[in-house]
């Protein structure tokens, strides 16, 4: 009986980490130009790619992490090829992970997973519009999450 006793404490404090669900929460696709950006030959295109990472929880082990991401695409006239914007989240259950790992697991960790299946939103979005599909370049989370640290860091030192 001692063992049976001892498996349970063992398994409810092992660490534990799992994506729950992904979802859309907000997609939109703006094609304001259209159907002259069609007849024009456009050249190398201009690309402006905004992100913005939100988390926040939903219960004890649950978490969403949402990815919001704005691409707008003007053409070597200026005129805007298209527009979307994509807010992307994902349920994590993430359970007995140390509090001082948290931030890199939600920073990291979570959009890591997310990002491929958002970048097909992206490109689907973009193939329905009648454009080419658009591939968000890879992002490298744990440099932005850095940084950001760094940044957090510094001004609190500037402050003292």
């Amino acid at each position: 009986m001692t063992e049976e006793n001892a498996t349970p404490t063992a398994e409810s404090n092992t660490p534990a980490f799992r994506l729950q669900k992904l979802y859309v929460k907000d997609l939109s696709f703006e094609n304001p130009n259209a159907p002259e950006v069609f007849q024009v030959k456009q050249g190398e295109p201009k690309t402006e790619v905004n992100l913005n990472m939100k988390n926040k929880r939903l219960s004890e082990d649950v978490w969403e992490v949402s990815l919001g991401l704005t691409v707008k695409i003007a053409g070597n006239d200026d005129k805007t090829l298209f527009i979307i914007e994509v807010e992307h989240a994902g349920a994590f259950m993430i359970k007995n992970i140390p509090a001082e790992h948290m931030p890199m697991v939600l920073n990291v960790e979570c959009p890591n997973i997310m990002l491929p299946f958002t970048r097909q939103i992206i490109s689907q979005a973009t193939v329905d519009g009648g454009f080419m599909p658009f591939l968000i370049e890879p992002i490298n989370f744990l440099a932005l999450y850095q940084n950001a640290k760094k940044k957090q860091e510094g001004g609190e030192e500037a402050k003292q």
